[in-house]
């Protein structure tokens, strides 16, 4: 299915600062699990970022997929709207509707 060009989905979202690691041990330990055992192998690698501001911790999500096909797999057709469980959904303050695509040209590692 893979075509070659792999595709980085960013995305970001927002918790207050007591539900932090709460958000961060479900995408850990339930939502990206989920999503291996639902099938969708084309998931190479997930990066989770945060930065603590006053009042509320921003999360950064980069997911890499080995092709669009498995991002649809991943969120649907209508593949740009966000993936959020519900469960998820209850500790976000707010969220980005959207996530943001783009072909991966290249990796260096210095």
């Amino acid at each position: 299915m893979s075509n070659g060009i792999k595709i980085i989905r960013t995305w970001k979202g927002w918790t207050t600062i007591e539900n932090g690691p709460i958000y961060e041990d479900m995408l850990i330990n339930e939502v990206f699990p989920t999503v291996k055992r639902n099938g969708v192998d084309g998931l190479e690698k997930v990066s989770i970022s945060t930065k603590k501001m006053n009042d509320e911790v921003e999360f950064f999500l980069v997911l890499q997929f080995d092709s669009i096909d498995s991002v649809k797999i991943f969120s649907g057709e209508n593949y740009e709207k966000a993936y959020i469980p519900d469960n998820a959904k209850r500790v976000l303050k707010r969220y980005d509707s959207k996530a943001e695509h783009y072909q991966l040209k290249g990796e260096l590692f210095l």
